[in-house]
């Protein structure tokens, strides 16, 4: 009996942290937060509904679509069912990248847009032979602008991605392998972009 209880419990908080670990929905609170830290009144306002809008909001409303209209499941459990809904938000990621760069947005905000587009671009390119998971990578991957912005405060978000990787895993979403490359590809495709953006103002 105790088992039982104690495994769906498991469960339970592993299908919560699946959910609150979506990739747009995880994009919401890291551009408020990064902006609210830059900026000041209307500009913060201003700037986070557009990084929102084009990080969360739209790609939200494109999976969604193609959730429903194909009937798939909302994890999309196949290679397949993942393609479209990647390409478009790619384009959606693009579309933000140059709105924040042409509106002048803090630096790192416009940087943190275009990691999202390139690392959704390699997603894409290792979804066509294997299937690595986003929700990993859209945990690991904005964890590097925070530490950036918040230095030692950021770092502490890091630890959000063992659990997010226990979570995929323990759902059988994906194997050990698949979580474990990433986390480490998500956090390593950032850092390097905003070295090579920021500090070397390429």
């Amino acid at each position: 009996m105790n088992h039982l209880v104690k495994k769906d419990y498991k469960d339970f908080f592993a299908e919560w942290i699946s959910l609150v670990a979506n990739a747009p929905l995880v994009a919401i609170p890291i551009f408020v937060l990064i902006n609210y830290v830059l900026l000041d009144g209307s500009d913060f306002i201003f700037f986070s509904i557009v990084s929102v809008f084009f990080a969360a909001i739209l790609p939200s409303i494109i999976s969604i679509i193609w959730i429903y209209h194909k009937k798939v499941e909302m994890d999309m459990p196949n290679k397949s069912d993942r393609i479209y809904p990647l390409l478009t938000v790619i384009l959606s990621y693009i579309i933000g990248t140059i709105v924040l760069y042409v509106l002048k947005a803090p630096a790192i905000v416009t940087v943190l847009m275009f990691c999202y587009l390139f690392n959704t671009v390699i997603v894409l390119l290792i979804n066509f032979f294997w299937k690595i998971s986003i929700h990993v990578m859209g945990v690991s991957g904005p964890a590097p602008a925070l530490i950036y912005v918040f230095g030692f405060w950021g770092i502490i978000f890091v630890l959000v991605i063992p659990m997010v990787m226990w979570s995929r895993f323990y759902l059988k979403r994906h194997t050990f392998n698949q979580v474990l490359v990433g986390a480490l590809l998500g956090f390593s495709l950032t850092t390097i972009q905003i070295y090579l953006i920021l500090f070397n103002h390429i």
